[in-house]
């Protein structure tokens, strides 16, 4: 568990992330035995990596968005929607794994569901690979209302084609900007009501609020989504409101 928690630490460059993600999620444990080995493994990976890999954030130049109350007012029934759509998405993987192409479908499948996937991104190109791209630009608030409601639907939906058709893959950075364009999507909505903050801003409560949920870890989410970008320091309270709520309703949902 420490050695996957520092894989992950290593490469996206988030000790305290990876250590939270041995506890949290690969052993369901925050006592002191778990995190003191979780937290030196994380750390001196990160470190060992840096002698490679750049020690900037993986989600560069994102803005410190400031705090505001309308923030933390829309991430209750933030948290609510995304709860819901974390269960949905929690159950679709759950099913689209049982029923992977397997035997002489595996080799027609892939080339199928890929060929389902380039059409589709002739129009939304932002859903080729692995949604790296995409969660940036939200965070960076670019995008219109119509566009972060289709990637909103139409990621998790090209995710789970690709896995069913025996495709591997991660699903980390799926979820993470799966969370980050819809919540774009919900703070856009929520700006006509009480305009003022940054789409930005909406974004990364979103993103860790759907990898809270959805990998039922919140405190690994809020760790991860501060290290990834180096930012939201003054969205912690909205961004932990959010995560509460939906990975509550998540698992209140699915248990």
């Amino acid at each position: 568990a420490c050695g996957g928690g520092a894989g992950l630490a290593a490469v996206y460059n988030v000790p305290l992330g990876g250590a939270l993600f041995t506890a949290e999620i690969l052993l369901g444990s925050m006592n002191l035995p778990v995190i003191l080995p979780a937290l030196a493994c994380s750390g001196i990976a990160t470190a060992v990596a840096w002698l490679y890999l750049p020690q900037h954030a993986t989600y560069v130049d994102i803005p410190s968005y400031p705090f505001a109350f309308r923030l933390l007012a829309w991430a209750v029934p933030a948290g609510l929607v995304i709860g819901v759509f974390a269960a949905g998405w929690v159950r679709l993987i759950g099913w689209v794994s049982h029923h992977r192409a397997r035997d002489a479908w595996a080799i027609g499948a892939p080339l199928a569901a890929f060929a389902v996937l380039a059409v589709i991104a002739l129009r939304y190109p932002q859903l080729d690979g692995n949604g790296k791209g995409m969660a940036h630009d939200a965070f960076l608030g670019l995008g219109s209302l119509g566009l972060l409601a289709a990637l909103s639907v139409l990621k998790p939906f090209v995710t789970a084609l690709c896995l069913s058709s025996g495709a591997s893959g991660g699903l980390f950075t799926p979820t993470m900007s799966t969370g980050a364009v819809l919540g774009g999507f919900l703070g856009l909505t929520w700006g006509y009501l009480w305009p003022g903050s940054p789409v930005g801003a909406y974004a990364m409560i979103g993103a860790a609020a759907m990898i809270g949920a959805g990998m039922q870890a919140p405190l690994a989410a809020l760790a991860l989504v501060l290290e990834l970008t180096h930012s939201g320091f003054a969205l912690m309270v909205p961004m932990a409101v959010a995560t509460v709520i939906a990975t509550a309703m998540t698992r209140w949902i699915d248990g």
